[in-house]
């Protein structure tokens, strides 16, 4: 069953953020939009890559009002070993989310059991808490954050936009489509 169009499972969890342990919960983005951001392990290869690039859209996003939240199966200590050592990951300012017992990467349907670590899973959670996009891509395959700015764009844009639809690489200010009887057979 896929989690599309689901409420986002609700979780609770200690996080790395601005140099200190702080308590986090999918409360914290009630109202808003968010991206949950799974990936294997801290201290690893592909990780430090796509967590970097994740920092560096990290403006952009905050400024179309999205909340980032990174998870592992790490503990939150080591989130903040990882930060003080790697200057990629030293980059991150969202909050990154200790989830050793993979109780949230579960209820995200994103654990690999057989390996006890999260999968590269992203999910877009609009502000009624409800997932509208999911990516989730074999371990040795990194995910592009720039991309996923433009599906958060698509994504707040027919959220705002009932009735509309974003064309295949749409762009923001770019036309959208009307489903309609008319349009049939028309594309």
């Amino acid at each position: 069953m896929s989690l599309i169009n689901t409420k986002a499972p609700e979780w609770k969890g200690t996080a790395y953020h601005n140099g200190e342990f702080v308590d986090v919960s999918s409360d914290d983005y009630k109202g808003k939009w968010a991206i949950i951001f799974f990936y294997p392990a801290d201290f690893t290869f592909v990780c430090p890559t796509e967590l970097e690039d994740m920092a560096e859209n990290y403006d952009e996003l905050s400024s179309l009002g999205v909340e980032v939240y990174s998870f592992s199966t790490d503990k939150h200590y080591t989130h903040k070993a990882w930060h003080e050592t790697s200057e990629r990951i030293g980059k991150i300012k969202f909050p990154m989310v200790g989830d050793p017992t993979g109780e949230v990467a579960r209820a995200f349907e994103s654990l690999d059991e057989q390996e006890g670590c999260a999968h590269r899973s992203t999910f877009v959670i609009d502000p009624n808490g409800v997932i509208q996009y999911l990516e989730t891509s074999a371990e040795g395959i990194g995910r592009n954050a720039t991309e996923l700015v433009r599906k958060v764009k698509a994504a707040q844009y027919i959220y705002n936009h009932p009735g509309e639809v974003c064309p295949a690489k749409w762009e923001e200010g770019e036309e959208t489509l009307t489903p309609s009887f008319d349009l049939t057979g028309k594309l």
